[in-house]
């Protein structure tokens, strides 16, 4: 814990001179803050909490640097509520628990409201978040989360139903830009000499994946590392050699970016599927994974419309355990686009689905009897194998003979469609068909 339940300042105030550019530009007033207007705007439901202080319970959910901590304390330095905050990485249950009685006692006493913050609360176990539950319920406390990730999955059901999401989005690049012409005018990066351009500005607006922490803190290197008078774009690449891609790979994001590869794909986007497989390697991802991913997609959404495409897809795998990166990039392009310009059919996905179901809630009827191996004489005796024909004797190579149980007679699993390779596929299947009706 980062503040005492009666501690009147439970952040750092007035950061010094020296504090990190971030923390010393931070936003100290709702009409500071920049990129929230649907949330903060005149009439909107969280300015009307915060300046009411009538603060539920809430979730802030947003990418780094999209402003869940500046709202923390934009609301501990307005509410007259007791705050509170909560580190996920070094409070204990039973720290957690000593304090909300404390706040319970609090409100019995007094009617003194406690609002507690907890930062990165994904981080906090399931036991930990556990113990905030009976206090929220009760009403003793308030309690305010900070989230990069999806808390549908990291924070507890029950947690989650009592309080509300709010989703914060990453800035845009002209929001970013707003945040770099403010702090360009900070007496201390003025004080270094180094005055940069709109085009270098822009080049760090452009490259901080809408995060102003990593925009602010890429503009206070630039200023203490430049050379003094005007630094252009070509000056901030060489001082920040490569930016840091938002991607986390076992974050939500690592989802996201991988759902808009196969839907990329799907849609026919080569360019879009090339892009979002260059952003997941650039941002460390596993290349075989990316592989595995599209070996998928060429029996998913490609299927018998282009058999090719699953065999390119495995040549590539193995091209990619062969090679390594950065030369296996190339090959995961490759294949990703050619998926994308591949004809499309999902018919042996549907096909498969349509069997699991049937076999996972159907009765399951035994084999045919003509279509069972008679290794042994007790079999043949059986009616094992018993009037089986041999398809290759027919002109069509198909005997007049059911092959599902009679139950499932007639029933059609893989209907394949009218597009690329599957197109004579359908033909073929369609004239079997006919025949052993026949």
């Amino acid at each position: 814990m980062t503040g005492s339940l009666f501690d009147d300042a439970p952040f750092p105030t007035a950061p010094k001179g020296d504090a990190p550019l971030p923390e010393r530009l931070r936003p100290k007033e709702l009409d500071e803050v920049v990129g929230l207007e649907e949330l903060l705007g005149k009439g909107r439901f969280l300015r009307n909490a915060i300046e009411s202080d009538r603060i539920p319970s809430m979730i802030f959910w947003g990418p780094p640097g999209s402003g869940k901590t500046t709202l923390a304390r934009i609301i501990a330095k307005t509410t007259r509520a007791r705050f509170v905050t909560f580190s996920a990485t070094s409070t204990g249950i039973k720290e957690i628990k000593a304090l909300m009685e404390e706040a319970r006692k609090a409100r019995q006493a007094r009617g003194s409201k406690t609002i507690v913050f907890i930062d990165e609360i994904h981080r906090f176990n399931k036991a930990q978040q556990d113990a905030f539950l009976p206090y929220v319920e009760a009403g003793d406390i308030t309690l305010i989360g900070a989230t990069t990730e999806n808390p549908s999955f990291e924070v507890n059901s029950a947690l989650l139903s009592r309080s509300k999401v709010v989703v914060l989005p990453a800035l845009e690049r002209p929001q970013v830009m707003t945040i770099l012409r403010r702090a360009i005018e900070d007496p201390t990066l003025k004080k270094s000499g180094v005055e940069l351009t709109d085009d270098a500005l822009d080049f760090i607006a452009a490259t901080s994946a809408g995060d102003a922490r990593q925009a602010l803190n890429s503009l206070q290197l630039v200023s203490e590392t430049g050379s003094k008078g005007s630094v252009d774009a070509e000056g901030v690449k060489q001082i920040l050699q490569r930016r840091s891609l938002m991607y986390d790979k076992g974050g939500d994001e690592h989802y996201n970016i991988i759902s808009a590869v196969h839907k990329s794909i799907r849609n026919g986007d080569a360019d879009a599927a090339m892009y979002w497989v260059v952003r997941m390697l650039e941002g460390g991802e596993d290349p075989m994974y990316i592989a595995r991913r599209l070996v998928r997609a060429a029996s998913e959404d490609i299927g018998n419309a282009d058999p090719q495409a699953l065999v390119l897809a495995i040549a590539v795998k193995e091209a990619t355990h062969f090679m390594g990166m950065p030369e296996a990039g190339v090959a995961l392009g490759q294949l990703a686009t050619y998926l994308a310009a591949a004809p499309k059919s999902n018919a042996a996905y549907a096909g498969y689905g349509e069997a699991v179901r049937e076999v996972r809630q159907g009765d399951n009827p035994s084999v045919p009897l003509h279509i069972r191996n008679a290794p042994t004489k007790l079999m043949k005796d059986l009616g094992y194998g018993r009037g089986y024909q041999y398809a290759h004797d027919f002109e069509d190579q198909t005997a007049a003979m059911d092959c599902l149980p009679e139950a499932l007679a007639g029933r059609r699993f893989y209907e394949p469609k009218d597009v690329g390779a599957e197109s004579e596929i359908r033909e073929r299947l369609e004239k079997m068909r006919d025949a052993r009706k026949k």
